[in-house]
């Protein structure tokens, strides 16, 4: 099941109403871009993270339960997947995807217990 995946680890640091809008978004290896929309709610809290030109002004739907650290004085969230890692998830398209069940489904797959990094335990 994938349901662990839409929801933040609590050791992240995040506060629930926190709004995380233009927070700086960094994967183990580097800068992603920044937080355009995200939800708090509980079992389907998200990230939407604006690439920029990093791959091509695209965005990218990172579940919660990526996110390892919120620093709010620095403005910046850290999330324990590499840019390549992002880059290779199931592309996302907002107008799409935002509340296709199916699409969660296979991007829960692919960042929880199903996906190519064997995941954590629920």
């Amino acid at each position: 099941m994938t349901e662990h995946v839409w929801s933040y680890q609590p050791t992240a640091g995040h506060l629930a109403g926190t709004d995380l809008t233009g927070y700086k978004v960094e994967a183990t290896d580097g800068s992603i871009g920044k937080v355009d929309k995200h939800s708090d709610e509980v079992g389907d809290a998200y990230l939407v993270v604006d690439t920029g030109v990093w791959i091509f002004g695209k965005e990218v739907l990172l579940p919660a339960s990526t996110v390892v650290k919120v620093d709010p004085q620095e403005r910046k969230i850290f999330v324990d997947r590499t840019k390549e890692q992002i880059k290779d998830a199931p592309e996302f398209h907002r107008e799409k995807h935002l509340g296709d069940a199916g699409y969660r489904e296979e991007l829960g797959t692919y960042y929880g217990t199903g996906g190519p990094f064997g995941g954590r335990p629920a």
